[in-house]
């Protein structure tokens, strides 16, 4: 999510570490990506969003443990956002930054995947959500 040139990110604990991540998670049993999108966003960073436009379909092996991550990324429009929400564990906080403020973090970064979707949103990347076809 974007506003005025600023994305907003999770500060979250991976393992011993403090890592910046866009706010994301599993699917959980017969839900669907949009929703799963949702979900994640608030239960997060205490944002309600609706996913506007599929950002793109990424892979990635973790180099600490081998195991190979398949990520949708959303491009999703502010609705309002509870500032009374308790986040999930593991999150420290929600914060917003600037893509040259991210690029300053990038030994933070849980992957170098969060750098390259803002770099494709600012592209002007978008896939209509039609893309996705779910029961």
């Amino acid at each position: 999510m974007e506003d005025n040139g600023r994305f907003l990110l999770v500060e979250e604990t991976s393992g011993s570490n403090l890592v910046l991540n866009q706010p994301a998670g599993h699917l959980e049993e017969d839900e669907h990506f949009i929703d799963a999108a949702r979900r994640e966003t608030l239960e997060e960073t205490g944002w309600h969003v609706e996913p506007e436009h599929l950002l793109g379909l990424y892979v990635y092996k973790a180099p600490a443990n081998g195991v190979t991550y398949h990520r949708a990324c959303f491009i999703a429009r502010a609705c309002f956002h509870d500032a009374a929400r308790e986040l999930d564990d593991g999150i420290i906080r929600a914060v917003w930054m600037t893509r040259d403020e991210v690029a300053e973090n990038m030994h933070r970064l849980r992957s170098e995947l969060v750098l390259k979707c803002i770099d494709d949103y600012l592209a002007g990347t978008r896939y209509p959500l039609s893309l996705i076809h779910e029961p």
